[in-house]
């Protein structure tokens, strides 16, 4: 094959997967309307009891203000909150300990479980503290998580009773965006976040007519629904234990439902090294749970796939042209979705740094096929079939 021929090949391909790109980008716009528009629809009057766990490890930034949030809730049931930690000793106590001295009408534990059932330190917590919960509605997000004041309300009306023969909803998940601190890396993933990882996410439940898996910000869960699929021991040596409850939900033959509230994460301040890490953990695990997902992820890199095209055609009038409208339906999705469906204000002053971002997602998501080893709190593991193991 002549030199010729490969770059005409090159210039071919790209072109093609840009034009998939914008399809991508076209088919997520249309999934973040659809759900805009469900989200119109009145609450339902359900409010049952439900228990909020928080497996605790070390203290996070604004950690104190996310607990108040959990404590501020206009909610019309009775719901708990329980916080655990492997030892008494740890830094989270001292703030778990502020939280009830400020909130005393509202039922705050500490729990200690020392017991390591497992590679996955937080779900072996999670599982100790399972039979304390007083409530039949378990709910499970991040020690960073800060939501609104009717959080509750919305996520637990998901619950409520469906028409006669639909299936039972058993577990209730929800959108979120990321809040940066800082840095140039921190400023990338949170835009990450509002401008990809949720549209994906948007696209996918149109694409297969709901979820099929949870996300870490909220898994609020039928304890019938737990229990059915092992309860969370049996997560024990899963790293993506939100994904992996959602999709045993599914499978015991439950309703995954996405809630039409938003909450906040916190986005660490990272350096180069610990974003690289903790991106490359989050791919690894995606590649793991869903190959041919994972696969697929390269239909999501239209707006570079366009910009290589216009250095194999040699900037070819066409080749331009593919390039602006591509940027001009990535911008579009960013803000649609950033913007409109999860409210970020960050998403528009940092809109100029989309194109960087998806030059950093793309290598990474190449780097992402180059081995099963993860970067974890500090430690080094293999992951695979979902399960860790020690490096």
């Amino acid at each position: 094959m002549t030199a010729h021929a490969v770059a005409v090949g090159i210039e071919a391909a790209t072109a093609a997967l840009a034009v998939a790109g914008m399809g991508y980008f076209l088919a997520a716009l249309v999934a973040a309307r659809v759900f805009l528009r469900a989200q119109r629809r009145g609450l339902a009057a359900f409010a049952p009891g439900v228990s909020i766990l928080k497996s605790l490890k070390g203290t996070d930034p604004g950690m104190l203000e996310a607990f108040r949030s959990h404590c501020r809730q206009s909610y019309a049931g009775d719901y708990e909150l329980l916080f655990g930690v492997s030892a008494l000793d740890d830094p989270a106590v001292e703030t778990v300990r502020a939280l009830q001295a400020e909130f005393p009408e509202r039922a705050i534990r500490l729990l200690e479980c020392p017991e390591r059932l497992g590679t996955n330190g937080k779900v072996s917590t999670l599982a100790q503290m399972q039979g304390a919960a007083r409530h039949d509605y378990l709910l499970v997000n991040d020690s960073d998580i800060t939501v609104g004041p009717r959080y509750l309300e919305r996520v637990m009306a998901e619950f409520a009773p469906r028409a006669e023969g639909a299936a039972e909803v058993g577990l209730v998940t929800a959108l979120y965006r990321g809040r940066a601190h800082g840095t140039l890396a921190s400023r990338l993933e949170a835009l990450g976040i509002a401008t990809d990882f949720q549209a994906g996410v948007l696209l996918s439940r149109m694409i297969e007519g709901g979820l099929r898996y949870g996300l870490g910000s909220t898994l609020a869960v039928r304890r019938e629904a737990l229990e059915k699929m092992g309860g969370f021991v049996a997560l024990k040596d899963h790293l993506a234990d939100d994904y992996e409850l959602g999709a045993r939900v599914a499978q015991a033959g439950y309703q995954v439902a996405l809630a039409g509230e938003v909450v906040e994460t916190s986005v660490p301040g990272y350096g180069w090294r610990g974003f690289a890490d903790h991106q490359l953990r989050w791919l690894r695990t995606v590649r793991d749970a869903r190959p041919a997902g994972y696969a697929g992820l390269i239909f999501t890199h239209g707006l570079m796939w366009a910009a290589l095209n216009v250095v194999a055609s040699g900037a070819s009038g066409w080749s331009v042209w593919l390039l602006a409208l591509s940027l001009f339906l990535r911008l579009g999705l960013a803000m649609q979705v950033g913007t409109g469906v999860l409210g970020d204000r960050q998403v528009l002053p940092w809109l100029w740094l989309v194109p960087l971002r998806d030059a950093v997602a793309m290598g990474l998501w190449v780097a992402g096929f180059a081995g099963n080893t993860i970067v974890w709190r500090g430690e080094r593991f293999e992951v695979k079939q979902g399960r860790l193991s020690k490096v």
